[in-house]
């Protein structure tokens, strides 16, 4: 006797749906949502102060000035070579020092106590504008 493949119903609904498609979403956006929960939970709620008025815009008299750290403890201003203690003094001599912004600038190699000793030495002359020049884009 031969066997016979036919449905007996060719026409009647599938009862299950298919929920492949549905738990393949669920387990999207379960790997979304583990992703991105620890980067919403590294903020730290901080309550700021609220500025009245405007802020004050900077001189635009200012002097700027470049100090370059050539070595230990040797700097170059203005195209001069110089140690630490003229430094001072030319930094002591400076008029107007409330209108003046220093600019410095050091070779990457250079140990980092070297930065921070002339930024000291900055602060010292009451020279509160300064900034740290660094290089635009990649190595």
């Amino acid at each position: 006797m031969a066997r016979s493949f036919k449905r007996k119903e060719s026409m009647s609904a599938i009862a299950e749906p298919n929920v492949t498609p549905l738990i393949d979403l669920a387990f999207s956006l379960l790997i979304i949502f583990m992703i991105t929960t620890p980067l919403l939970e590294q903020t730290i709620p901080v309550e700021l102060p609220v500025q009245e008025g405007a802020s004050p815009e900077a001189p635009a008299d200012l002097v700027h000035r470049t100090i370059t750290i050539v070595g230990e403890g040797t700097y170059d201003w203005e195209g001069r070579t110089v140690d630490r203690a003229a430094l001072a003094d030319i930094l002591a001599a400076l008029p107007n020092k409330n209108r003046t912004a220093i600019h410095i600038r050091a070779d990457r190699a250079l140990p980092y106590q070297e930065v921070v000793t002339l930024i000291d030495l900055v602060q010292s002359e009451n020279l509160t504008r300064f900034s740290l020049d660094t290089a635009v884009g990649s190595r």
